[in-house]
């Protein structure tokens, strides 16, 4: 009966360290990435042998480091020393659009320089802004909140109520004109 049971108990204990729950800022460090990288909040954070990751947050929500960082719900990527790479659920503000993070990496951790490819750029800021995991505030749109992912977002909901036009200033309008 042991004998059974053997393959099984090597079966699930050789799954379970194939994907394990760790801490996500002490994974980061000892990756050679600060810990900031990740907003405070983290719920869940799993690290596969192959390197893929992924990180839970109770809601998607926005922190601000230099710029405006946009969380989703989960963040998801491939974690080897000193970066980050194929990273889904994370977007950055330049001006008023909104760009996918997909990869951040130090060459040279005494350079004090990270850098983020956002796609059509590589932006690089100092290291020392991801020395704290920051505050993040929770999305009150709901947006990104399924998992979804803003790439480009050209104006915000403020921008947007500044150009609309006040019906009744309009019907006025319409009758002066009639």
């Amino acid at each position: 009966m042991l004998l059974l049971l053997l393959p099984l108990l090597l079966l699930s204990s050789a799954s379970a360290s194939a994907s394990e729950t760790l801490d996500p800022y002490k994974t980061l460090q000892a990756h050679g990435l600060p810990s900031g990288l990740f907003p405070k909040g983290i719920t869940n954070f799993t690290l596969s042998d192959d390197g893929s990751f992924l990180a839970t947050l109770n809601q998607s929500c926005t922190a601000t480091v230099e710029n405006s960082v946009k969380y989703n719900v989960t963040v998801t990527g491939f974690l080897s020393f000193g970066q980050m790479g194929s990273l889904t659920g994370v977007s950055a503000q330049e001006l008023f659009l909104w760009f996918p993070v997909l990869g951040i990496r130090v060459d040279v951790p005494s350079s004090g320089v990270i850098y983020f490819d956002v796609g059509v750029v590589n932006k690089q800021l100092a290291l020392s802004l991801f020395d704290v995991p920051p505050d993040c505030v929770p999305d009150s749109d709901g947006a990104g909140g399924d998992g979804s992912l803003e790439v480009y977002r050209a104006f915000s909901q403020s921008d947007m109520d500044m150009l609309m036009i006040d019906k009744t200033e309009l019907a006025g309008s319409e009758k002066a004109i009639m």
